[in-house]
């Protein structure tokens, strides 16, 4: 298979396919909604609530946070998370706008 030719698809086309590639796992769709939830958290606690491992929870929150949906602060020996507010109301932005100009009367 070739490499995908990102330049032929408008910036909202690649952003919108970078989000659903990034929300494509159940694992991190669980992380957002436990976190947006809380007021902040942590890492460990993220494992203690779905189940992963360690390492699968940072990888996930590696990518959560690589498309700017998460935001962290290091908080002594820890790593504190919580919802970058402005980036997912950008990501809302970009699926009513996906959604809404949507025909409904298709075949």
């Amino acid at each position: 298979m070739g490499i995908t030719k990102t330049q032929i698809f408008d910036k909202k086309q690649n952003e919108l396919a970078q989000f659903f590639k990034i929300l494509g796992h159940p694992a991190r769709i669980a992380i957002l909604q436990h976190i947006s939830t809380q007021n902040s958290c942590i890492c460990n606690d993220l494992v203690e609530e779905i189940g992963l491992a360690q390492a699968t929870i940072s990888q996930h929150l590696k990518e959560l946070k690589s498309i700017g949906l998460l935001k962290g602060e290091i908080e002594g020996k820890s790593m504190c998370y919580c919802i970058d507010i402005d980036r997912w109301e950008q990501l809302q932005q970009l699926l009513n706008s996906f959604f809404n100009n949507t025909k409904q009367n298709c075949c």
